[in-house]
C-alpha cells in the first residue's frame, strides 16, 4: 500500500504577544495507508499540534500535508470543513457527547452534514453502535453509560460517515484499565479489520503497544522512528 499522508518540511508558529513559539520544526512524515501509528512525546511536544495539523483542524506555517493526494495545507476555512467531515473521523480524551440526546442520536450527528434521507441516518448509526457493540444502549443517553461505553459511542460517532482517517487524541486518558484496553481493542479491530488508518496521540506506553509503530516527538522535532 502506498503513503495515506505525507508530511514535508512542516512547521507550525504560535503568537504569544509578541514573542513568537515555534511549536512544530521541519517534520517530515508519510504515514502508509492503513497503518496505526502512535504519537509520543512529553508534554508541550507538539503531539497535539501535529495530530490537528493531519486532520485538518489547524493549518500549517510552513511545509506541506497531503492526505489521499490532497494537499489540504492549501485548502480555506470552508473547503477544508468539507474535507474533514468527508475523510476524518475524530476521537478525543473527553467523549463530547451531547448529555441531552441518546446514543444513537449522538452517532447521527455526523450525517445531518449530509444528503442521507433520515431513515440512512438512523440505518448508518446502528450498523456503527453495532460495531463498538453498543447497539443495545442506542436508546440511553451520555449519563447512562460509563466512561468506556462513552468513549465507545464517540468512535461510533467517528466511524459513521465511513472516513479514511481516525485521529485519536489521548482516547484512553480518562478511562481504567480496562476500559482503556476494550477501547484500544476496538481501534486494532477498526484499523485491521476494517482498514481505517489511525493516527493517536498517547501518554500511556501501554495504549502505544496497540499501534504498528510508535514516533516520539520532542521539542517539536521527531527524534525516533521505533517500530513497535
Amino acid at each position: 500500500m502506498g503513503n495515506l499522508i505525507e508530511i514535508r518540511d512542516l512547521a507550525k508558529v504560535y503568537a504569544r504577544g509578541k514573542q513568537k513559539v515555534e511549536v512544530l520544526h521541519h517534520i517530515d512524515l508519510n504515514i502508509a495507508e492503513g497503518d496505526f501509528l502512535a504519537l509520543m512525546g512529553p508534554s508541550g511536544s507538539g503531539k497535539t499540534t501535529l495530530l490537528n495539523l493531519i486532520g485538518g483542524l489547524d493549518t500549517p506555517t510552513a511545509g506541506t500535508i497531503s492526505v489521499g493526494g490532497q494537499r489540504i495545507d492549501q485548502l480555506g476555512a470552508g473547503p477544508l470543513a468539507k474535507w474533514r467531515a468527508a475523510n476524518v473521523g475524530f476521537v478525543f480524551q473527553f467523549y463530547n457527547l451531547m448529555p441531552m440526546l441518546s446514543a444513537q442520536r449522538n452517532v447521527e450527528l455526523p450525517l445531518l452534514l449530509t444528503k442521507l434521507s433520515s431513515a440512512q441516518r438512523k440505518q448508518n448509526a446502528a450498523i456503527a453502535l453495532k460495531l463498538v457493540g453498543l447497539d443495545e444502549r442506542a436508546s440511553h443517553k451520555p449519563s447512562e453509560l460509563s466512561g468506556g461505553q462513552q468513549q465507545r459511542v464517540a468512535i461510533a460517532r467517528a466511524i459513521v460517515s465511513d472516513p479514511t482517517l481516525l485521529v485519536c487524541d489521548e482516547p484512553t486518558g480518562d478511562l481504567d484499565r480496562q476500559s482503556a484496553e476494550d477501547v484500544l481493542g476496538l481501534l486494532r479491530t477498526l484499523n485491521r479489520e476494517h482498514g481505517k488508518t489511525i493516527v493517536m496521540v498517547t501518554h500511556d506506553p501501554k495504549a502505544a503497544e496497540y499501534a504498528n509503530h510508535t514516533l516520539h516527538l520532542d521539542k517539536g522535532t521527531l527524534v525516533e522512528q521505533a517500530l513497535a
